[in-house]
């Protein structure tokens, strides 16, 4: 059982002074003997409690893991979320600080012989922190740590061989290493090269001993015989990993257009004055918002601050870490979850010791633990990966905007399609609207046609290529151009059916078809991970007429080989990018034109910039639209945008093809045209209408159990507690099942809460967070969801 109330401890004498806000203790809980590890979140002099207080157990930090910042963030996050405050602390920090670790003692630079530090290590470069340390040792550690003549260095223990490497070094003084070197014999040469690189780097020893043998060959065996005369002596030292690609090429700031001078001047204006503004830039594709915003954070920077910029998708993070890393250099820090967990760490301690300056990361680096924050800038802001799906499902938006206030600095919102709430919030002027209308190198958007694939020509036409989009592939290739080509569904086909009886393979935990993979000979849930091989009878009436229908990715590249044998084709979705590293590798690919088309799913949409290319083909735009979400029509009108602007870039005139069965749909009409007003217009009428957000507040309750029928009860119970706190105003739908009402074995059913105003509301939602945890036990699981991004 969580809980939500802080616990009193008493604090024993030796440990006074170590005891602060935003170190991990440990204390016993409950009336057995077990113990648990707790965040302290405040001291106080004097307590409430009448009882006898259980006195901490021990200290598991020297220095906080939390800041002041982050603390009353969780408060405030935990509120908004609908849950409770460990799942928020702990969301804040790495994943290794939640696993068994060990802490190293080490002399801050600088320190190495100041007589306290010496007394302390006592001779030894790095000295463990146990659980047996005696509390006068941690008093004297924690006096060290404030006094910064010492750091504090976790490792996973797991993980502590790749974190350690065997370094050389010396306990002799300069004069004895010269006076040595003179003693050699004369044909002692490789000892004499020793000692010479010794004396020439003995101000940055301790140095790696792979670095010393290769780079400058000095054999083992010569470091061996050194070390046997007491002239070196072996070490271990902590290394910090890097994030694998991250190539940084030095680049200079370009000359400003006019739109893009006019939006750094208010922004840094902000930053001046200290003014936590949100700014809403809406600027066309390849209006140059990049460079608006690492203009900004030179400004914050110039000024002794930090910068935190967001990218909604891993794929997005290695070409845009290239240019701020060419802009910042070494002062930049990147967190995504496509790193380990050791990577992620290191760059989490980078951040919090001030090593660096600038962040670049996916959704959860909103929590890196900056200090002195001057700017913070999220990119495509409308996009619904910064919502996390389980708790505390937190909007990266709604954390920035806590932070910007908190420093007192400007949080700056970039898009070509922003969201319907912040573009309305930009209307009634909470947000200060930035224009950005044209191209930075003053061309044309792409030129847009629609394809009505239920034309005849089109529709008699074996495969998904109308021949109108196969002829500019075609032309593409002839002119050494490159293409992009979207499907927002992987696999091969999207689900197996029998043309007898019309049974259709479905996943046996889910509500869903499977998705036939080839490269895999398997057919796959792609909500439970279910996998089994291919039939070739129907398992239903025993019939050979069974066969694949719907189309995803792999498909489509096979197509694309067999119409043109000669194109390098590149796949870019969840399958192929499952391999560390692998979204930076085929970025890097076809930006060195190793290939000639990138086909993938929306993942390729957004953010991508690439010179050459000049086409971009859309395979199936109704894929998003008939998604059953009220959103549905915003999120395709902003995929084909986003993917449209991919096409001509740089000086190469851009082509766009969209393929539809629904030609004259507004969302596709409006994103060919890429009129964002009159989208944004029919758009805010449909959600007037209906009465979603942005003009009302939404909440989403769900429930699910594997019995169906304790699933629909309970959801029933629910209903009844939330219409007791609700106005008449307020609208109450459902329960009803989600879209698909059924995964990983069980059923699922929702309560939607539409509302403008709910004190109550909100007070009923945080008590039912509390009451129904013991349902957990029963098999229930009760989520609720401030704001969703999606509703089945």
């Amino acid at each position: 059982m969580q809980t939500n109330r802080p616990f009193e401890y008493e604090i024993p004498s030796a440990l006074t002074d170590v005891v602060i806000p935003g170190v991990r203790v440990e204390v016993g809980f409950g009336r057995g003997k077990r113990k648990i590890q707790g965040f302290v979140m405040e001291v106080k002099k004097t307590s409430d409690f009448t009882g006898k207080l259980k006195p901490i157990i021990r200290v598991i930090d020297v220095k906080p893991v939390l800041s002041s910042e982050m603390i009353k963030l969780s408060y405030w996050l935990a509120d908004r979320t609908y849950s409770f405050q460990i799942s928020c602390l702990q969301t804040m920090l790495p994943n290794v600080m939640r696993a068994k670790y060990k802490q190293f003692i080490q002399a801050a630079p600088g320190f190495e012989q100041d007589p306290e530090v010496q007394q302390l290590l006592n001779g030894h470069l790095l000295v463990e922190l146990t659980n047996d340390t005696t509390d006068e040792k941690i008093k004297e550690i924690a006096h060290l740590k404030r006094s910064e003549k010492i750091n504090i260095e976790y490792v996973v223990e797991n993980q502590a061989n790749s974190l350690t490497r065997q370094a050389v070094t010396t306990e002799l003084s300069k004069d004895a290493l010269l006076k040595s070197r003179e003693g050699l014999r004369k044909n002692a040469l490789a000892q004499q090269k020793l000692y010479d690189y010794l004396i020439k780097e003995y101000d940055n020893l301790p140095v790696e001993s792979s670095v010393i043998e290769k780079q400058n060959d000095i054999a083992r065996s010569t470091l061996k015989t050194a070390e046997k005369n007491g002239a070196v002596k072996f070490v271990e030292i902590t290394k910090r990993r890097k994030p694998v690609g991250i190539i940084p090429e030095q680049q200079k700031a370009p000359t400003l257009t006019d739109e893009q001078s006019e939006a750094v001047s208010k922004i840094n204006s902000a930053i001046d004055s200290n003014d936590p503004k949100t700014f809403l830039i809406e600027g066309v594709t390849g209006s140059g918002k990049t460079e608006v915003y690492l203009q900004t954070m030179q400004q914050a920077l110039n000024q002794g601050k930090t910068a935190l910029m967001l990218v909604p998708e891993i794929s997005l993070t290695p070409q845009m870490v290239n240019r701020v890393v060419g802009r910042f250099g070494d002062q930049v820090a990147v967190l995504h979850s496509g790193l380990s967990s050791g990577e992620r760490y290191d760059e989490w301690s980078r951040i919090e010791d001030g090593s660096v300056k600038v962040v670049v990361g996916a959704r959860s680096a909103v929590f890196a633990p900056l200090k002195n924050i001057g700017i913070i800038i999220i990119d495509e802001e409308h996009e619904a990966s910064y919502k996390q799906d389980d708790n505390p499902r937190y909007h990266a938006r709604d954390v920035a905007s806590w932070r910007s206030k908190f420093h007192k600095e400007p949080l700056v919102l970039g898009s070509a399609t922003p969201s319907l709430e912040s573009r309305a919030r930009a209307e009634k002027g909470v947000y200060q609207m930035i224009s950005m209308k044209k191209r930075i190198n003053d061309h044309p958007l792409p030129h847009v046609q629609i394809v009505d694939m239920r034309d005849a020509e089109n529709s008699a036409v074996k495969g998904d290529f109308s021949p109108l989009l196969k002829d500019n592939i075609w032309r593409a290739m002839k002119r050494n151009e490159q293409a992009i080509v979207l499907l927002n569904r992987r696999g091969y086909s999207s689900f197996l059916m029998c043309r007898e009886c019309g049974f259709v393979l479905k996943c046996p935990n889910c509500d869903v078809s499977l998705t036939y993979h080839k490269n895999l000979g398997k057919m796959k849930c792609h909500y439970c991970g279910h996998e089994e091989p291919v039939p070739h009878i129907c398992p239903n009436c025993k019939s050979k007429k069974i066969g694949f229908y719907g189309t995803g990715t792999e498909n489509i590249e096979n197509q694309l080989n067999e119409m043109f044998p000669e194109a390098r084709v590149l796949r870019m979705d969840v399958d192929t990018t499952r391999r560390k590293g692998s979204h930076a590798a085929i970025i890097k690919q076809f930006g060195e034109h190793q290939a000639d088309i990138l086909l993938g799913t929306q993942m390729i949409a957004k953010g991508l910039d690439f010179p050459d290319v000049t086409l971009v083909g859309v395979i199936n735009a109704d894929t998003t639209l008939s998604i059953s979400d009220y959103r549905a029509s915003e999120r395709t009108f902003q995929l084909l945008t986003q993917v449209s602007g991919r096409a001509g870039r740089a000086d190469k005139e851009g082509h766009v093809i969209i393929q539809t069965y629904n030609p004259d749909h507004y969302a596709i009409k409006d994103a060919a045209k890429q009129d964002y007003e009159t989208f944004f217009k029919q758009e805010m009428y449909l959600r007037h209408q209906s009465g979603y957000t942005p003009y009302y507040f939404t909440t989403l309750v769900s429930v699910s159990h594997q019995d169906e029928g304790q699933a629909l009860k309970q959801s029933f119970w629910l209903k009844k507690q939330l219409q007791a706190v609700l106005s008449d105003q307020a609208v109450l739908l459902g329960p009803s099942p989600t879209m698909i009402s059924r995964k990983q074995n069980k059923y699922f059913y929702q309560i939607i809460v539409k509302y403008k105003r709910g004190p109550e509301l909100h007070q009923r939602l945080l008590e039912i967070l509390s009451e129904t945890q013991s349902e957990t036990k029963r098999g229930f699981t009760i989520a609720i969801d401030n704001e969703p991004q999606h509703i089945d």
